[in-house]
């Protein structure tokens, strides 16, 4: 079971810059987990956040899918559960070092690296660019 979308809830929710009250807390919890910076304090945080959100696997077939698990009875309920799980999976298969903060200095939104060497730096191409351009244009202003 690949829980690496449950993991970009976890993404998406440290991003939202006004989440429902009821997911504020947990969007800094999550936030603190991306801003952890070493692998012993990201693990700390997530089995915490594990004990705090447990998750209840429920076995369901819906939309023609066929059987399948979802991490809650209702995800859309009690999306906790699948992002901290899914950030833990995704810790535990591919390290801590796959959770990132975009480099651009005016953005600074998390994101989960999947690139195959391990080199993302920015949350989009857009940000990617602005930076790159910035750059490019700050060396030829101090040439």
């Amino acid at each position: 079971m690949d829980l690496t979308s449950y993991a970009e809830w976890a993404v998406r929710l440290v991003n939202d810059p006004d989440p429902s009250p009821a997911l504020r807390e947990l969007r800094d919890q999550l936030a603190a987990v991306f801003d952890a910076g070493d692998e012993a304090t990201v693990a700390a945080l997530l089995n915490v956040l594990l004990v705090l959100h447990p998750v209840r696997p429920q076995l369901t077939a819906h939309d023609g899918r066929g059987w399948h698990l979802h991490l809650a009875e209702d995800p859309t309920q009690n999306p906790a559960a699948g992002a901290v799980m899914g950030l833990a999976a995704v810790v535990a298969e591919h390290g801590a070092e796959r959770l990132g903060r975009c480099h651009d200095p005016r953005c600074g939104r998390a994101f989960l690296d999947t690139s195959s060497n391990r080199s993302r730096r920015y949350c989009s191409s857009r940000c990617a660019s602005r930076a790159n351009v910035a750059a490019h244009r700050a060396r030829r202003r101090g040439q």
